[in-house]
């Protein structure tokens, strides 16, 4: 008998396997589940990543332009007589940074304009605006025209100027990145010559 069953085992090549016992099920199970549980972490995780490197390259390391303008204006001397003005104008100026990263401009100068006529200038120091923050400085400018036009502007109590400037910088990102931006100052200001004040300040 015991002959026969070693000759069919030799015949079938094989020998019948055993049959799982439940502990064995048990552990392939709780494997499944480890392995499965594996996977999700590593999907999680590579969501994530890729999250971060998005957030990173879309607001991050987006380079904004910085804005140039006017903020306010004094004056310390105000003449305005017949068809001509002569004025000495303290104005706030501001470079607002909207950037991760501080930007740092070259020396610029400022033209002002009556009636797209040149009626005087000023000096801008280079500087630096912080990271997510304005630079606020002064600047002292001596503006005077005479022409035939303000006769009309005198008489309504109401000047119209304008100023123009551009500002050359770099913003620089995580310390090592550095990327070239300008920035250009496009402003209306609009004088009340009763009272001697700015009535409003326009910037484009």
């Amino acid at each position: 008998m015991a002959a026969e069953e070693e000759q069919q085992l030799q015949t079938n090549g094989h020998a019948k396997p055993a049959e799982e016992t439940p502990n064995s099920t048990q552990s392939n199970e709780l494997r499944r589940k480890k392995r499965n549980k594996i996977l999700v972490y590593v999907a999680l995780f590579i969501v994530f990543q890729i999250a971060v490197l998005l957030f990173f390259s879309l607001y991050i390391m987006k380079i904004r332009t910085p804005k140039f303008s006017v903020r306010s204006a004094t004056f310390d001397l105000m003449v305005t007589e017949n068809a001509s003005f002569n004025i000495t104008m303290n104005a706030e100026l501001s470079v607002k940074n909207a950037n991760f990263g501080p930007y740092n401009y070259k020396n610029s100068t400022i033209y002002f304009y009556y009636n797209d006529v040149s009626i005087g200038e000023a000096f801008v120091y280079q500087g630096k605006a912080g990271f997510k923050s304005s630079k606020k400085f002064n600047v002292i400018v001596n503006l005077s025209s005479k022409e035939s036009k303000l006769r009309n502007d005198l008489n309504s109590g109401t000047l119209i100027l304008t100023s123009k400037s551009k500002l050359e910088g770099k913003v620089k990102l995580i310390f090592f990145m550095k990327k070239k931006k300008s920035t250009e100052m496009n402003c209306a200001i609009i004088i009340g010559l009763a009272g001697k004040v700015v009535r409003d300040i326009q910037c484009d």
